[in-house]
């Protein structure tokens, strides 16, 4: 399950609102095109066929209150695929405040930096890892250590590290559960490090310059997917002006979340 939050901007206080711990739901808007079916590529089918043969399955379908959603097991994805069509190779954005490099996480050398990012108290509320370096270096590992469907990333800007970044597939994530995904969506965490770059848009510009590098690079992603806590008004605010449309409300095991949509047909509208 990714962290609580994707903070952009700044935190707020989760106790200024009272979260319910609800079985999860999806509470959909009415965007008829968010209910499309899901049609899974030709490689996955014949993929999801072999592992059959070999172990009696492991896509399952789901049916919630809603469309057929798909929940993956980790076997579905051979390890080592690389499913984020190589992000070290996404090379440097250009944006209006500055290059923007995407650089995976490296923890001997980032988790300190990381770390003390972590325990600053607005995002502490939000993504819940505060506490002692190994509290993080565990997050990272396991992202380090999987089958590459989530990528930890350090976001340097014109030379100096600051924000921290999680570029994953979210239709091979927990959260594909709760609303319906579509195969290769692909999602977004930031944390922007330092409160002084905090509040003054750099989280707006550098999230529709991800997003568009990402689509620019993942051909067969057609959304880029982000899932901030409802309560985090900046962060919220920082997604819809990076061109991303609120698609719903989705209750998750550990918040109520704000699912944000940026979608390859509206970039040049939004």
């Amino acid at each position: 399950m990714p962290p609580n939050d994707a903070s952009t901007d700044a935190g707020i206080d989760p106790a200024a609102s009272g979260g319910t711990d609800t079985a999860p739901a999806v509470c959909p808007r009415g965007d008829s095109e968010d209910t499309l079916d899901l049609r899974l590529p030709d490689e996955l089918l014949a993929l999801f066929a072999a592992t059959g043969e070999e172990a009696g399955g492991d896509a399952v379908g789901d049916r919630a209150d809603g469309p057929a959603m798909l929940t993956w097991s980790a076997s579905v994805v051979p390890l080592g695929d690389d499913l984020l069509d190589r992000v070290v190779d996404w090379g440097p954005i250009t944006t209006t405040v500055g290059v923007l490099q995407l650089l995976p996480v490296r923890v001997e050398h980032d988790l300190p930096l990381i770390s003390r990012w972590m325990n600053d108290p607005a995002v502490a509320a939000f993504w819940e890892l505060a506490g002692p370096q190994s509290v993080t270096e565990q997050h990272l590992r396991a992202q380090l250590a999987g089958d590459g469907r989530s990528v930890p990333c350090v976001g340097v800007l014109d030379g100096t590290p600051m924000s921290y970044w999680e570029i994953y597939r979210a239709d091979l994530d927990p959260l594909a559960r709760h609303h319906p995904a579509r195969p290769h969506d692909t999602g977004i965490h930031l944390l922007i490090g330092d409160v002084s770059d905090r509040g003054r848009g750099l989280g707006t510009t550098l999230l529709r310059a991800v997003a568009d590098r990402v689509l620019d690079r993942r051909p067969a992603c057609a959304r880029v997917i982000a899932e901030p806590d409802i309560r985090n008004i900046p962060s919220v605010a920082a997604f819809l002006s990076a061109g991303f449309r609120f698609s719903a409300e989705v209750e998750l095991p550990t918040k109520r979340a704000a699912l944000m949509v940026r979608d390859r047909a509206l970039r040049d509208l939004l």
